[in-house]
């Protein structure tokens, strides 16, 4: 048996508190920012933006995010941990859920309970990479909403004793590639280097990755070594196989969605010229890398019958994963897999606050999974932090200690 070091988790979540936007923008908007109300009633159906509300009377009270004419209510699923043996969609309020999902003194006590150096926190009500604030009309103040998220992100989730354990990751303003541009470099300037972004961007209404729309955004992760995070579900879609199938299948199958997103990243030609950009795909796993791999590179190995794809992309396509990095909490069949993925690029999650979380047993999970793939102890340090920390260069800029 190998030692597990301290744990760096590259995806958690944070439920945001409820006064963040209320606490940031100026007074003139705040009956329409995003602020919290407590009513009576319940989840409706699921759709790409949320679950709707139902207001009744007669129902338990819900605690309901509100901004301009969304409806937003809080739902179990988003703080399941503690309290696993309940739905998913029923709905509560900040007292029913662990307060470490939205206060940074709990969260890092949590964390310490947990094994558990430092970790990266996805949003929640603004969507893993910001949709709620691209599905405004108001432009103006989606972006204040944007830029008062990310100043919570790092002056105050990331900042004091959360600075060099609570990894701030930004969003930036979907709609407009030189407007996201600019907020790279502004948070890289306040300690920044790591963005949410969509793994389909295409699926919120928006040019794909190969359109030559995003380049300016590229372009100032490049300048200033800023991390590309894609979250499973950042498209506002998950992938099913038919109406009737049971709701398991979307969890059991939900990697193809980070799958496309590879394949994408390694034919689009972004990492050929831009050395310093680093992309990571969240809660995709890993055991499926080899195979797309193998065939994107077959694929360039016959490039006479794909006459674009050598001018594109100079050398095997494959040889620029050692920029890309995926992350596991329980496949144990990609870590075993490791030669052919590349023990470089597997990082570990934890999942904090959600249903899949290992939490508050994820040393001993790392500890299962490290002895199930025969790793090593040079290796099992790279897993469980090493890799986390080369990928967000976190010696550079936290001081935290490999």
């Amino acid at each position: 048996m190998v030692d597990v070091p301290r744990i760096i988790s590259v995806d958690d979540h944070v439920v945001e508190p409820p006064n963040l936007w209320q606490d940031r923008l100026p007074a003139k908007y705040r009956d329409r920012a995003p602020r919290v109300e407590r009513r009576r009633g319940h989840a409706g159906s699921a759709s790409r933006s949320g679950s709707a509300w139902i207001s009744d009377d007669s129902a338990p009270e819900t605690d309901v995010w509100v901004y301009d004419d969304l409806e937003w209510p809080l739902i179990r699923g988003y703080a399941h941990v503690g309290h696993r043996d309940q739905s998913a969609l029923s709905g509560v309020t900040y007292d029913d859920i662990l307060p470490g999902c939205f206060q940074q003194g709990e969260r890092l006590r949590d964390m310490d309970r947990n094994h558990t150096e430092a970790a990266l926190a996805f949003p929640t009500f603004p969507r893993f990479c910001g949709q709620t604030f691209l599905e405004r009309q108001d432009k103006d103040l989606a972006l204040l909403c944007v830029k008062a998220y990310n100043d919570f992100m790092i002056d105050e989730w990331g900042a004091g004793d959360g600075y060099g354990r609570l990894i701030p990751l930004t969003l930036i303003p979907l709609w407009d590639p030189q407007l996201a541009a600019a907020e790279v470099r502004r948070c890289a300037d306040k300690g920044s280097h790591a963005i949410a972004f969509s793994e389909a961007p295409y699926e919120l209404g928006l040019p794909s990755i190969h359109s030559g729309h995003w380049d300016p955004l590229w372009d100032a992760c490049d300048e200033t070594d800023t991390v590309v995070n894609m979250h499973i579900g950042s498209s506002s879609t998950l992938p099913t196989t038919s109406a009737d199938a049971p709701m398991e299948v979307v969890p059991a199958i939900n990697s193809i969605n980070s799958i496309r997103c590879f394949v994408d990243w390694l034919l689009s030609g972004h990492l050929v010229d831009r050395p310093n950009l680093r992309i990571a795909l969240s809660e995709g796993q890993v055991g499926w890398m080899p195979f797309y791999m193998e065939r994107v590179d077959s694929l360039w190995e016959r490039g006479d019958s794909y006459a674009d794809i050598r001018r594109r992309i100079p050398e095997r396509p494959s040889s620029y994963v050692d920029r890309m990095y995926g992350c596991i909490y329980d496949d144990v069949h990609g870590l075993q897999s490791h030669e052919a993925v590349g023990i470089d690029q597997i990082m570990f999650e934890i999942d904090y606050p959600h249903s899949d979380s290992t939490f508050p047993e994820s040393k001993a999970v790392a500890q299962k999974l490290a002895d199930a793939a025969g790793l090593n102890q040079e290796q099992t340090d790279k897993f469980v932090r090493g890799n986390a920390i080369t990928c967000y260069k976190l010696d550079q800029y936290f001081g935290i200690q490999r």
